[in-house]
């Protein structure tokens, strides 16, 4: 049994004017202990939506399907009840924007050890000093416990943050986005801390990023999102090999080559809206290779090598690789 698996995970939001957007179709995917998986693609394509959704955080306006369990326990089988006992304990997130993470008229301290507290791990003073040591783990000094998130740079809040994430020991890490806003080098270091953190405390880790080199240096395998479903998902040398979906050939495609000549190419056209039926393949009116049955229906997940799986009805001709 893997430690994380989700299940026809859907999610659909309500507009303040009547009609719904369905924004996660049918997401499935597992997770190993110490394990790190990838979701990849562009923006609005549902990635953080489903991210949210696994944690229970998701706004009133949204509704959720499917089932996520961790070790065999569906943490959305009685709603809050049930997300808020394994929220921070079992999974913990590292969110988008640090400086909108914290809040801002509470020490760093306090809110690195607010979580201990608030599930009995720890007493006031003992969620303390390990607040302080989750701090020197993060590479911040522990006297800075004191201080207030607009004292700290950005590369320092998102540490601050991953030392939160950790405060009551989460056997997953979910991140979203972790290097948004911060200077090429800030981005490598708090990347380079996911990495050894993982390492040296087991913690399976989802990574949010739409930088598919990210993903090929940290991730095992790799899932790649468009408008709310999977495209393909497999270990991450074999989508590099040999990518299967039009979509992430494209995707690698629009990535610079450092070491090479190759030319970047954009991907032509913009994603679909959600709050309107999709017919056939959601990447029909961008794709290059599209055919007759992609306009007919959208191709099922299906796996074309061990632990390989597309969402493309050409996923095995030579034009799509």
């Amino acid at each position: 049994m893997s430690l994380l698996e989700v299940s026809g995970l859907e999610v659909w939001f309500s507009l303040p004017r009547g009609g719904e957007v369905h924004a996660v179709r049918g997401v499935d995917f597992s997770l190993d202990v110490g394990e790190r998986f990838g979701l990849v693609g562009e923006s609005g394509c549902g990635k953080t939506t489903t991210v949210l959704a696994l944690m229970g955080l998701l706004p009133p306006t949204a509704w959720v399907s499917g089932a996520v369990r961790i070790d065999g326990e569906d943490l959305l089988a009685r709603g809050e009840d049930s997300a808020r006992r394994h929220r921070w304990t079992d999974v913990a997130m590292v969110f988008q924007g640090a400086m909108n993470a914290l809040n801002p008229v509470k020490t760093v301290g306090w809110q690195i050890a607010e979580p201990m507290v608030v599930h009995g791990i720890a007493d006031v003073p003992a969620a303390r000093k390990r607040a302080a040591e989750l701090l020197e783990l993060v590479g911040l000094p522990s006297s800075v416990a004191g201080r207030y998130p607009h004292e700290f740079s950005g590369g320092m809040r998102q540490r601050a943050a991953i030392a939160m994430a950790l405060a009551c020991q989460p056997k997953i890490l979910l991140a979203d986005e972790p290097t948004t806003a911060l200077d090429v080098m800030v981005q490598a270091q708090i990347l380079d801390l996911l990495v050894s953190l993982s390492d040296e405390l087991g913690l399976a880790l989802v990574l949010v990023t739409h930088d598919l080199p990210v993903v090929s240096e940290m991730c095992d395998r790799v899932a790649v999102m468009y408008a709310g479903e999977i495209a393909e998902t497999g270990p991450m040398s074999d989508l590099a090999r040999d990518p299967r979906h039009p979509y992430t050939r494209l995707l690698f495609a629009a990535t610079p080559d450092l070491y090479g000549d190759r030319r970047v190419a954009s991907i032509p056209g913009s994603p679909p809206r959600l709050d309107v039926p999709v017919p056939g393949c959601p990447f029909r009116a961008r794709c290059d290779v599209a055919i007759e049955a992609c306009a007919a229906s959208p191709a099922p997940l299906r796996e074309v090598e061990t632990g390989h799986a597309a969402a493309c009805h050409r996923n095995d001709l030579a034009e799509v690789r």
